[in-house]
C-alpha cells in the first residue's frame, strides 16, 4: 500500500489539490485512485511568512483498508470483572473486556455527565462543591472537564488509533484520527464518552454511578469489593481510579498494596490574549486558514526546572476541587476554542526532597497547597491571581490590563510568592523572562497568574509487575494516571487497553489449558 509522505500545501490547499499531488508522487493517474486517505496533517510555522500544511497520505489504484486492531473474544468466566473508575483507562478498559464478552461492572464514585454539569456549574457559579459531583470524579473523569487532547508521545500506535476511531465512531470530529495534535474539547468529548458508555452497556457492561469503594479483601482467591451499599466477589479488578481519588490511597496503603511516593508537579496558570499567542507562533493575530495556536515551553533555572503543561487555546482557568476547602486550578476549552484567552499550567517538579518519603506525604503536600489557596484567596473557592510583572517584583498589585481572568467563580488579587512554596515560586519567577525571549509577549506584565495546579499527575504509584499485576494482591490491576501509569486521556486510555487485553488473555489461556 504506497504511503506518501512530506506533501507540502499551501493554508489555502483543498482536498482535491492534495489528491492530485499524492496521485502524481505515487505514479497513478488521478483517475484510477480508488483509496485515498490522510493518514497526517500537520502545521509547518518555522517560515512565519509562509506557513505550510504538511501531510501523509495513503494511496492506491486498489480498494484497501488498513486492518484496525481487534479485541480478542473470550467469553464469560466464573466471575464479571469489576473496574473501578470511569475515567478514560476505566473506559477503555471495559469497553476492551465488554467486546470480550467479558461483562464487566463498573463501580464510579462520581455521577453521570448530565449530573456532573449541574455539580459543577453550582461550584462555578455559586461556590459550592459537591464531593460526589465535581469536575475530577464521575463519567468521563478530570478529562470530561479539560481541554479535550488526545495527541501523546506513546509508541503503542495501533491501540492509539483503536482509541481514536473509537472515539470517531461515537461522535468525535473524524480529523482527529489524521491530525498531529488531535484535539475534541470538552463539550464533544462529553457526548462521546456518553455514547461509548451506551456501547459497554449494550456488550453486557454495567456502570453503577455513586459507587464508591470502600475496601478491597482476598480470600481463597476471590477478591471482595466493597462500596457503601454493596459488596461483591470477583477474581480480576482493575483500579483505574484517577489521580484525585486519596481516600482510595488510604484504603490501599492501609490493605497492605505495594505503593510508592512519586513526583509531581505543581503551580499556576498562566493567561494571554489569543491573538498575542497567535501572533507570537504564527506571525498574525487571526487566520481563518490557522488553527488557535498552542505552545510548549520549558526552561531550566537554578531553583528548578519549570515547563507548560496542558496548553488551552482559547480556553478558560476553571476550579477543579473536589475536596472541602481546597483551591485546585484547570485549564478547559471547547472545540471551537474561541475563547479570548490562552491558558497553560506552569509546573513546576517535585519529589522527595519537597514533601518527605512516607507513600502518601505527596498527597499531604498538595493538600497543604490547596487549603492555602483557598484561604488566601478568601474562601468561596475562589482562586489567587496576580499580573506576572507583580509577580517577578513580590508584590500584590490589582489585576487591570489587557488580560481579564477568566476563573469560575472568580478571583482575588493576591501574591502568589506568598501561596507557593518559595522554591516554586522562584524557580517561576526566573523562568518567566525566558519564556518571553522565546515566544515574545509569553511573560507581558499584565499578563495572569491563577494558583494552584496540584493535580497534573498522581503523587503516588501502585506497584504492577510486567503482566500488569499488583506486585502485592494477585488478581488486582492497578491501571492509568491514577495509578501512576499515565499522564493524559490518551496514555490513560491505551493503559487501560493494555491492561484489559493482559485479563482477556490470561481467560483465554486458563480456557485452552483445560479443554
Amino acid at each position: 500500500m504506497p504511503e506518501i509522505q512530506n506533501i507540502i500545501l499551501p493554508l489555502d490547499a483543498g482536498i482535491d489539490e492534495l489528491r492530485k499531488i499524492a496521485a502524481k508522487k505515487a505514479s497513478i493517474p488521478l483517475s484510477s485512485v480508488r483509496t485515498f486517505t490522510i493518514l497526517k496533517e500537520s502545521i509547518d510555522a518555522r517560515k512565519k511568512s509562509d506557513i505550510k500544511k504538511v501531510y501523509s497520505v495513503l494511496i492506491s489504484e486498489k480498494i484497501e483498508k488498513r486492518e484496525p486492531f481487534s479485541v480478542p473474544y473470550a467469553g464469560e468466566s466464573e466471575y464479571r470483572p469489576i473496574v473501578v473508575g470511569f475515567g478514560p483507562a476505566g473506559i477503555f478498559a471495559s469497553y476492551a473486556l465488554s467486546l470480550a464478552g467479558l461483562r464487566p461492572i463498573v463501580l464510579e464514585r462520581g455521577l453521570p455527565i448530565s449530573e456532573r454539569i449541574r455539580g459543577v456549574n453550582a461550584l462555578w457559579q455559586n461556590g459550592k462543591l459537591d464531593p460526589r459531583a465535581n469536575a475530577e470524579f464521575g463519567e468521563g473523569g478530570a478529562g470530561a472537564f479539560s481541554d479535550g487532547k488526545l495527541n501523546s508521545g506513546i509508541k503503542e500506535k495501533e491501540l492509539t488509533a483503536f482509541v481514536l476511531d473509537t472515539f470517531v465512531s461515537c461522535g468525535a470530529p473524524e480529523e482527529i484520527a489524521y491530525l498531529a495534535k488531535p484535539h475534541i474539547g470538552t463539550d464533544r468529548l462529553r457526548d462521546a464518552v456518553v455514547t461509548l458508555r451506551h456501547k459497554i452497556e449494550d456488550l453486557g457492561g454495567e456502570i453503577r454511578f455513586g459507587a464508591c469503594v470502600s475496601d478491597v479483601s482476598e480470600k481463597n482467591g476471590v477478591l471482595r469489593v466493597l462500596t457503601e451499599s454493596d459488596a461483591y466477589k470477583t477474581d480480576r479488578l482493575i483500579l483505574a481510579v484517577g489521580h484525585s481519588a486519596r481516600d482510595t490511597y488510604e484504603m490501599l496503603l492501609a490493605r497492605g498494596f505495594s505503593m510508592e511516593a512519586k513526583p509531581f508537579s505543581v503551580g499556576v496558570r498562566i493567561e494571554q490574549l489569543q491573538e498575542e499567542i497567535d501572533l507570537a507562533m504564527f506571525g498574525r493575530k487571526k487566520d481563518p486558514l490557522l488553527p488557535p495556536a498552542d505552545y510548549k515551553i520549558w526552561e531550566h533555572t537554578k531553583a528548578g526546572g519549570a515547563y507548560s503543561f496542558c496548553m488551552c487555546p482559547g480556553g478558560f482557568v476553571v476550579c477543579a476541587s473536589s475536596e472541602e476547602g481546597g483551591v485546585v486550578t484547570n485549564g478547559m476549552s471547547y472545540h471551537a476554542r474561541d475563547g479570548k484567552n490562552a491558558n497553560a499550567a506552569l509546573l513546576v517538579g517535585v519529589d522527595e526532597k519537597d514533601f518527605g518519603s512516607e507513600i502518601l506525604s505527596g498527597v499531604r503536600y498538595q493538600r497543604e497547597l490547596e487549603r492555602k489557596a483557598f484561604l488566601a484567596a478568601g474562601g468561596n473557592y475562589k482562586a489567587p491571581c496576580q499580573r506576572v510583572g507583580d509577580f517577578i517584583k513580590k508584590q500584590k498589585g490589582g489585576l487591570d490590563g489587557a488580560v481579564r481572568p477568566t476563573y469560575a467563580p472568580g478571583v482575588t488579587p493576591c501574591d502568589l510568592n506568598g501561596v507557593l512554596p518559595p522554591r516554586i515560586s522562584e524557580a517561576l519567577r526566573l523562568a518567566l523572562p525566558s519564556f518571553d525571549k522565546k515566544i515574545k509577549g509569553f511573560s507581558k506584565a499584565d499578563n495572569l497568574l491563577t494558583g494552584v495546579e496540584t493535580r497534573s499527575s498522581s503523587p503516588v504509584r501502585v506497584l504492577r509487575g510486567e503482566d500488569f499485576m499488583s506486585l502485592s494482591h494477585k488478581g488486582v490491576y492497578p491501571c492509568g494516571e491514577g495509578c501512576g501509569y499515565a499522564g493524559g486521556i490518551m496514555s490513560a486510555a491505551v493503559d487501560g487497553l493494555k491492561v484489559a487485553l493482559s485479563i482477556i488473555n490470561e481467560v483465554n489461556d486458563k480456557k485452552r489449558s483445560r479443554s
